[in-house]
């Protein structure tokens, strides 16, 4: 076991600081942050450039490093070797929270391996921003991040949480959105869902509904800018996900066509994920069309 007392002596070596960047909003940036960048002797940015139009704002001259998915294994031995000479680094991301969603985890164990201090500032971080404000249960809530891009694996994904009572929280793509919330449905049902679009910027957009609704809003208005997620957790009073209504059917039948499946293979698709007949299924889905 290891004790760390961040701000007292810790034999001659710096501290990696976690420093977060704003959202969206520059307004939001800490007047903490703001001194641990111009203090420190290196910052270690996922894009210099990104980062640079940041550090000329707050009129910070500190010397920048790129730090990002595609050089850490070759960067990390480096800016430890600074870290244990006594220099102080700080690792930011282009917004938000360091390590979530980028190789600073790695670097905080590399670290954390070495005994050299590692320091977490409070800052955005967009997931429990839009949690707050989202009407939905605050807590308990999961954060998972970006998904998985394939649908089949998206599907498995949601099959394994979707008895969690957790809100559950993820980043999207707005190109992804519509066929990531009909996965949603199929697995979920017609749960409570926030859809958060440029959180802190001018265009700021929450949008609270059912999944159905919230799909029906976004097949009409498309979504632009970074996007949130947020799913109500599973509640033992709710239907489960597989009883599902007749109008609920049909809408996944019309969904899958909608995405480039046939019609009958729609209704075998929808019948078998949900174990219905699929005559029923057939019936339900021409009665109506």
């Amino acid at each position: 076991m290891r004790i760390q007392r961040s701000f007292k002596d810790n034999s001659g070596a710096g501290t990696l600081y976690l420093v977060p960047t704003p959202i969206g909003n520059l307004e939001d940036m800490t007047f903490r942050a703001v001194e641990v960048l111009k203090n420190v002797d290196l910052i270690a940015a996922e894009d210099t450039r990104n980062t640079g139009l940041l550090l000329k704002h707050f009129g910070i001259t500190t010397r920048q490093t790129s730090f990002h998915e595609h050089n850490a294994v070759e960067k990390i031995p480096v800016l430890i070797d600074l870290l244990v000479s006594g220099q102080s680094l700080a690792q930011v991301s282009d917004a938000g929270m360091p390590s979530i969603s980028d190789p600073g985890h790695d670097l905080v164990q590399a670290a954390l391996a070495q005994e050299v201090p590692v320091v977490a500032l409070p800052g955005a971080s967009a997931g429990l921003t839009a949690l707050i404000a989202s009407g939905l249960m605050p807590q308990p809530h999961v954060f998972y991040g970006f998904l998985p891009r394939k649908s089949g694996q998206q599907l498995a994904f949601f099959e394994e949480k979707k008895h969690y009572p957790e809100t559950q929280i993820f980043y999207e793509s707005p190109h992804r959105l519509v066929a990531t919330l009909t996965n949603v449905l199929s697995v979920y049902g017609d749960r409570q869902v926030v859809v958060v679009r440029e959180l802190t910027k001018l265009y700021e957009e929450y949008q609270r509904g059912t999944v159905s609704e919230a799909i029906a809003y976004l097949t009409e208005h498309p979504a632009k800018g970074e996007c949130l997620i947020l799913v109500a957790g599973y509640e033992q009073s709710q239907h489960k996900p597989d009883e599902l209504t007749d109008q609920t059917i049909i809408d996944l039948v019309a969904q899958a066509i909608a995405q480039g499946q046939k019609p009958n293979a729609a209704i075998k698709d929808v019948a078998k994920r949900h174990k219905l007949n699929r005559q029923v299924v057939y019936k339900l889905y021409h009665a109506t069309n």
